[in-house]
């Protein structure tokens, strides 16, 4: 990308600069969630300390620290869960495009809604690292429960989901995301296997009925949560049309035909690495397409030996592109295989909007029906080949997409870096914009 600029206007520079701060990706709304759930915890682990409610007749009160770390952890496994997000698109989105921009504006940040998963799950597991160390202090102090068994398990518990959050750290996850995936699931479901026995144990160590607390109904909650993508797993037939070595556009008819917006996983076997990608559904048309493109071993492998069959997890999952339909009007922005969740809101065609498309070698790498498509289905595509033309300024053509079009919105499907840079650029600017964030 070039080093130009985006010429701020004068009269706005100030707000510009303020908002270059507020609007900065360290300060995005997926950190201020997290930060939300910090300070929220920290408010009762102070006024429970006030009121002595963590410490009962000179020993810890067991039963409210391990509501907290059960409820944290509730909060960060089922926001995350296929159903739930769906909904959370679905409600955000019921708000007309007559309410005022501000409101829609915020309204599109849904998709954040990961913070509130990582700061569930790093704070319920301080929660349980605390419930840990309260076992162990009524232990050494002298009390016949909890037992060892109980003990032993909560430490390996802890263990365990300390590892998975090492595991994903940013920096961490983008170096070894298969590791990643490998351990956020399997430990995932250790864990949970763990959280059962030790709540047995423990309603065994006081002498209690299982079904009468609380913890085990929230139990079942969460396992049938992580359970339900599994339960619609198959395996179906895909046709492959490989327009260049760089890209393929995988077919699917098996009687889904999923909303633009939304998302499937793959993989080559029922348990192996499962990649998410954007549905293209076309109007009047039975099934989905996917736009594969090189960007690692697996798409390598994909494109390089093209399967017959492969596995689909879950049920479609809403986007960040899904968010258009709260305004007038929105400019796309997207790079290379970006396409891909772009081109199923053009062929909609519900929401008006311009796009800015920049790839190499367009015809030769997608193929003609992919442009031809763009083509028909939206008003003066930018399309701009980065073979004969080297690599645009996005944030200027979309802001100069924005100016002339009277578009409300910006939205990108780009790398990391790129897409934080544009949707920075137009924040700025004061013109809403969005992009992935990476939380997974």
């Amino acid at each position: 990308m070039s080093t130009q600029t985006v010429d701020f206007e004068p009269r706005t520079r100030f707000a510009t600069k303020l908002r270059r701060i507020t609007r900065h990706p360290y300060l995005m709304e997926y950190w201020r969630l997290f930060g939300l759930v910090v300070a929220a915890n920290l408010y009762v682990l102070a006024i429970g300390s006030r009121d002595g409610r963590w410490v009962s007749d000179g020993a810890f009160a067991l039963g409210p620290i391990a509501d907290m770390a059960l409820i944290n952890l509730s909060l960060g496994i089922l926001i995350r869960q296929q159903r739930v997000v769906n909904v959370l698109f679905w409600l955000a989105t019921r708000i007309p495009t007559s309410w005022p921009l501000w409101i829609r504006w915020g309204a599109g940040k849904v998709f954040h809604f990961g913070g509130l998963h990582s700061g569930g799950n790093v704070v319920g597991t301080l929660w349980f690292a605390f419930l840990l160390f309260a076992m162990a202090a009524n232990r050494i102090s002298g009390a016949a429960i909890p037992s060892d068994l109980t003990i032993g398990l909560s430490a390996v518990m802890v263990g365990l989901m300390m590892l998975m959050i090492i595991s994903a750290l940013g920096s961490i996850r983008a170096k070894f995301h298969d590791m990643f995936e490998k351990i956020h699931r399997f430990v995932g479901w250790t864990v949970l296997a763990l959280f059962w026995a030790q709540t047995v144990s423990m309603t065994h160590d006081v002498g209690g009925t299982l079904t009468h607390i609380p913890a085990f109904w929230m139990l079942c909650l969460i396992t049938l949560s992580i359970l339900s993508p599994w339960l619609s797993l198959k395996r179906v037939k895909i046709t492959i049309d490989k327009p260049s070595n760089h890209v393929v556009i995988a077919g699917f008819d098996y009687g889904d035909t999923p909303f633009a917006g939304s998302s499937n996983a793959l993989s080559h076997t029922p348990f192996g690495q499962y990649h998410s990608f954007a549905n293209i559904p076309t109007p009047g048309k039975p099934g989905y397409r996917l736009a594969i493109s090189r960007a690692g071993d697996w798409t390598g492998d994909f494109i390089d030996n093209p399967p017959s069959h492969v596995w689909v997890k879950g049920i479609t999952t809403s986007g960040v592109a899904r968010i258009e339909d709260l305004f007038t009007k929105v400019v796309y922005v997207g790079t290379g295989s970006g396409i891909g969740p772009i081109l199923p809101h053009l062929l909609k065609g519900e929401v008006p909007s311009r796009l800015v498309w920049s790839t190499r070698s367009p015809r030769a790498t997608y193929g003609d029906a992919i442009v031809d498509e763009i083509e028909a289905h939206t008003e003066n595509p930018v399309i701009w080949d980065t073979d004969k033309d080297g690599k645009p300024n996005l944030a200027t053509l979309a802001l100069q997409a924005v100016r002339e079009s009277g578009a409300e919105a910006v939205i990108v499907i780009a790398n990391q870096k790129l897409t934080r840079r544009v949707v920075h650029d137009m924040e700025s600017l004061g013109i809403p914009a969005y992009g992935a964030i990476w939380d997974s």
